[in-house]
């Protein structure tokens, strides 16, 4: 049973505890965030063990092998946690930047200046690593952070949370400025949506039904982690060979996570000369295909038993909208680029989108048109991600247009504030 006035209780701590942070020099900080990296390796085996509970579980359970993928820990994971802290800790401190300063004519200096958000409350779900993450970014930049993972990783959440919560009291992090909250029952995420006065902003990551109920629900303003729908376009002008090799990435290196490819577009001047080598190549490494009309019609002129009708399914109107978070890939044969930019517009989420040519007017115009909160020319979807990015990781990819977009990282967890200084000057 959900406790309701201790959990309240947790929410009025963390914004004490903002307070204490916000001041925090940025070598406290960093020395917290070495701390913790250091914490995570020395932590590995409690790691390692509450994560094979955890997939033990899942595999009871019936979880897609993508979605145990993404639940998954081994030590190559807990050092790339581990170093995403350490990267953190390096980079620049956004809490005190000076982002413009003007003198107005009666003498008012007016400075605009970085400072923290306060409480963050963040949902999410399945990857173990996203705890570490959040930790390191919301302490950088001086935020406290209330985390609420998902059932299916509890045992691996805890483990994590301990290695740091050990680390940061040993270097004076100020008491609850991270908390996890252990229920697993819904009805907790409720009870903080709508403590307005203590969270300042909600983070919600996750499937499509955990969004809406958040967004649903929520007093306080929320930044969606919305769902992944990336296409990836292959123009006529496209390097073939380069198109294949991003594509393949983009679909098969991590198929359960958000920025992986679940719609490939092909202009129909290459469709006979891509499509059979590149569904191939994704039909040998398992990857189900669901294609248009003139996608099964290109696979079938050219026979043979890699391609019978029964191995390209037809592909509905819901597919075009499908996250898939798994090895299954819409394929369309596309007239133009003005119908693939189209489509992308229909039926995309406004995440990553990318475009492969050679024409230089093609990727221009695919750039302003597609409304994405990332658009590539010429590479894999798969590098949308706070890490790859250069933010060190990230809280998650916002699909929103306020007041973040894209990765969420230290810059995007603070706001700014007005210093304004004087001599006397009264208004007439």
């Amino acid at each position: 049973m959900v406790k309701k006035d201790e959990i309240i209780q947790l929410a009025a701590r963390a914004k004490e505890a903002a307070v204490g942070l916000a001041a925090f020099e940025t070598s406290k900080k960093n020395e917290c965030l070495l701390a913790m990296a250091d914490g995570l390796e020395a932590g590995a085996k409690k790691i390692l063990a509450a994560n094979a509970q955890d997939l033990k579980t899942a595999r009871e359970n019936g979880l897609s092998p993508a979605m145990t993928d993404r639940l998954r820990l081994d030590e190559r994971r807990i050092k790339e946690m581990a170093g995403s802290l350490r990267t953190i800790a390096g980079l620049e401190d956004p809490v005190g930047e000076k982002l413009s300063s003007v003198k107005r004519p009666n003498g008012l200096q007016i400075d605009k200046v970085r400072v923290p958000i306060g409480v963050i409350f963040i949902i999410y779900e399945s990857r173990p690593n996203v705890t570490s993450d959040c930790v390191g970014l919301c302490l950088k930049s001086g935020n406290a952070v209330i985390l609420r993972g998902g059932s299916e990783a509890i045992n691996s959440n805890t483990a994590i949370y301990n290695a740091l919560s050990k680390a940061g009291k040993s270097c004076g992090l100020p008491e609850r400025a991270i908390i996890l909250i252990e229920e697993t029952d819904r009805k907790a995420i409720e009870v903080l949506l709508a403590e307005k006065d203590y969270i300042d902003l909600v983070m919600p990551r996750g499937g499509e039904e955990l969004i809406n109920f958040v967004s649903l629900r929520s007093k306080i303003p929320v930044i969606k982690h919305y769902k992944g729908i990336c296409h990836t376009y292959v123009d006529e002008d496209a390097d073939l060979n380069m198109a294949e090799s991003i594509c393949f990435n983009a679909k098969v290196q991590r198929p359960g996570v958000c920025n992986a490819m679940e719609t490939l577009l092909v202009h129909k001047a290459i469709a006979s000369r891509f499509l059979p080598s590149m569904l191939k190549k994704f039909r040998d490494a398992g990857v189900e295909i669901r294609g248009c009309e003139k996608t099964r019609s290109v696979i079938s002129s050219i026979g043979g038993p890699a391609f019978g009708g029964k191995d390209i399914k037809a592909a509905t109107e819901k597919d075009w909208g499908t996250e898939y978070l798994d090895l299954i890939l819409s394929v369309k044969v596309v007239e133009n680029l003005n119908e693939a930019v189209a489509h992308i517009r229909k039926y995309g989420s406004m995440h990553s989108d990318a475009i492969v040519t050679d024409n230089q007017k093609n990727a221009d115009y695919f750039l302003k048109n597609v409304d994405s909160a990332c658009v590539y020319v010429n590479a894999s979807t798969r590098f949308t991600d706070g890490g790859q990015f250069g933010m060190g990781a990230e809280i998650g990819i916002s699909t929103e247009k306020l007041h973040a977009r894209g990765p969420v990282g230290l810059e995007e967890l603070t706001t700014y504030k007005y210093l304004i200084y004087g001599n006397g000057q009264v208004r007439e």
